[in-house]
């Protein structure tokens, strides 16, 4: 499979799992995706745990942590490629959002921070150096597509507009409209809304799509390992997806054909 070597700014890149129990998290990821995994220690950071494709010597693909104490919740976190974190990290704050954790070295891998939107989304930026992101995208076990759940779609795009330059473009893709966020003419991202149908006290929350080759079949070894469907799995124009949250908690999707913008 071919692996990617720089992203474009703006563009989702990598992303990591919180989870309170590593282990669990391992074996999960592993029956469901065939994922090694091998443990980065940043002085600065701690363990790194790097998730992997076809063995430990494999492309990179994602990476989780222990939860940093009892208040965290089990998620994944998605990260967008930056030319300079800190610079977003300005532009966060000017657009009305909060860092979480402020920028930092990897290594010499690169620079990461973590931030929340104006309505409490979680996300992060990466600012490469030797390393771009996930070494593999859009193919069989590996991310192909992030998507935000939002409770006020305009200030949302008001927010992501400022701080990445993205533009918003409108698809039918959900029964109260689809969201395709876009930087140069290509898709980098999507989001959906929170209506009627979503529970008043539900968080608005970034979500990543995994690439499988049948997607109804993966739904069901997900729950055979523990994991508890949201969306069984559903037919979109152009791909079929499920939504789950794994035995942990962490909430993400897999699809069949990732091009759902």
């Amino acid at each position: 499979m071919p692996e990617v070597s720089r992203y474009a700014v703006g563009a989702p890149c990598w992303l990591d799992l919180a989870s309170p129990d590593v282990g669990a998290s391992k074996e999960f990821y592993r029956g469901l995706f065939g994922w090694s995994s091998y443990t980065l220690t940043v002085d600065t950071f701690g363990d790194y745990e790097m998730f992997t494709l076809g063995g430990v010597q494999g492309p990179e693909v994602a990476a989780m942590q222990g939860l940093l104490d009892s208040t965290q919740q089990p998620s994944w976190t998605c990260y967008f490629s930056t030319g300079d974190a800190q610079e977003c990290s300005r532009a966060v704050a000017a657009a009305g959002g909060q860092e979480q954790a402020e920028p930092r070295a990897v290594a010499h891998l690169g620079r990461m921070a973590q931030f929340a939107d104006t309505r409490g989304a979680d996300f992060g930026v990466w600012e490469p150096y030797e390393f771009p992101g996930a070494a593999v995208w859009d193919e069989p076990s590996a991310l192909s597509w992030v998507e935000l759940v939002a409770p006020d779609v305009g200030e949302a795009r008001r927010f992501y507009g400022e701080v990445f330059g993205w533009t918003a473009v409108d698809r039918p893709y959900y029964r109260s409209g689809y969201t395709v966020w876009k930087v140069d003419d290509h898709p980098v991202a999507g989001m959906i809304p929170m209506d009627e149908f979503w529970p008043a006290d539900h968080p608005t929350h970034w979500m990543p799509y995994f690439t499988v080759t049948d997607c109804d079949a993966s739904a069901a070894r997900a729950v055979e390992l523990g994991a508890r469907l949201r969306v069984p799995p559903s037919d979109v124009p152009s791909a079929r997806f499920a939504v789950m949250n794994d035995p942990v908690g962490a909430r993400l999707a897999i699809v069949t054909q990732s091009r759902v913008y």
